[in-house]
């Protein structure tokens, strides 16, 4: 069985828990080509993520499910780099349970460019305007 799934969420499609994590758990990892800051300013795409100034993983690739986990203003995620700065782990900020969907925080500069225009479609944003 896989650990995650993906599944219709309040933002589209988003990717949950097919089984529980605990706090720190490794959860996946975010994965794809790997193109220069140059490239991935000529390609675009919602699917960018940055490591460094140089460097950026290119995720639109359909094996990279990790890209179905969806912004959130409080997650239950976080995205680490590892130590070379060229690989993408998400980790369980808390403990989650099967079937809870996976998110995690996208940071400022994706949100006020992608996100705010649109208006957040996360849980905690959802549940205030209700």
């Amino acid at each position: 069985m896989s650990k995650v799934i993906v599944k219709r969420s309040s933002a589209g499609l988003g990717l949950f828990a097919n089984q529980p994590f605990q706090k720190g758990d490794l959860v996946i990892e975010y994965i794809g080509e790997t193109i220069s800051a140059n490239e991935a300013n000529v390609r675009g795409g919602k699917y960018l993520f940055e490591l460094n100034d140089n460097w950026t993983i290119d995720g639109k690739c359909r094996k990279n499910i990790a890209r179905y986990i969806n912004h959130s203003c409080k997650p239950n995620c976080y995205p680490e780099l590892d130590d070379k700065e060229e690989r993408v782990f998400i980790y369980a900020k808390k403990k989650i349970a099967a079937g809870e969907e996976l998110t995690y925080n996208y940071g400022k500069d994706y949100f006020n460019i992608m996100i705010k225009p649109m208006g957040c479609r996360c849980e905690s944003c959802l549940s205030k305007t209700s």
